[in-house]
């Protein structure tokens, strides 16, 4: 879905300690757009992210509503509004963050979680994502284990299936995902990340080429 008056929603997407966080907001201040995050860039959204990854135990299914209901309230209370405005938008995880982390990692039906992500999208979805790949060992790495939260904890398993979800993912829609090394100096990731989103959606002020 492409929202009104030239904005655009642009997805940076990752197995944890890939370094998309850094990515997405290197490229929002080269775009001027705004940046945001998942879960937890709202007042709700906080409160489930404490829930989520630091306090609480939820299943994989309660896990995947908890998420869902975070994307659906940062819709409502950002991502959506500041489309309208026609403003750009990088958002730090999106829709495929779930695909990969609930389908792929928790092993649930993926059919399902579509469904369930357009419910709660309210059917908006990233005009392009960008995947962050990094070999799950050299993310890791990157970690501090000391600080890190319920998920980044799991076992070497789940994130390699997240990482294969992934991949998967952009395999499957080349058109929406463009996939980034994300093995070498920042500079140069943010290099290649800024030329497929310019390849891919122009950039803001100027005609698409």
């Amino acid at each position: 879905m492409t929202p009104p008056g030239g904005a655009r929603l642009i997805a940076l997407e990752g197995i944890d300690g890939c370094g998309k966080s850094t990515q997405a907001g290197l490229l929002a201040v080269a775009l001027g757009a705004h940046l945001t995050f998942e879960p937890g860039d709202t007042p709700l959204g906080r409160a489930l992210r404490e829930v989520l990854l630091h306090t609480g135990l939820p299943g994989a299914r309660a896990e995947t509503l908890l998420m869902a209901a975070d994307r659906a309230q940062h819709v409502d209370e950002v991502v959506g509004p500041m489309l309208a405005s026609g403003r750009w938008v990088v958002t730090d995880r999106f829709s495929g963050s779930t695909l990969a982390y609930q389908g792929a990692g928790r092993q649930l039906d993926s059919p399902a979680l579509r469904q369930l992500l357009a419910w709660a999208t309210g059917g908006i979805t990233a005009d392009l994502s960008v995947l962050i790949d990094l070999d799950v060992e050299r993310a890791r790495g990157r970690l501090s284990a000391a600080a890190a939260d319920r998920l980044e904890r799991l076992d070497v398993g789940f994130h390699e299936r997240v990482r294969r979800g992934y991949l998967a993912e952009a395999a499957a829609q080349p058109e929406h995902w463009a996939v980034v090394d994300g093995d070498r100096p920042i500079e140069e990731v943010a290099a290649s990340v800024a030329a497929e989103v310019r390849a891919r959606l122009g950039w803001p002020g100027a005609e698409r080429s």
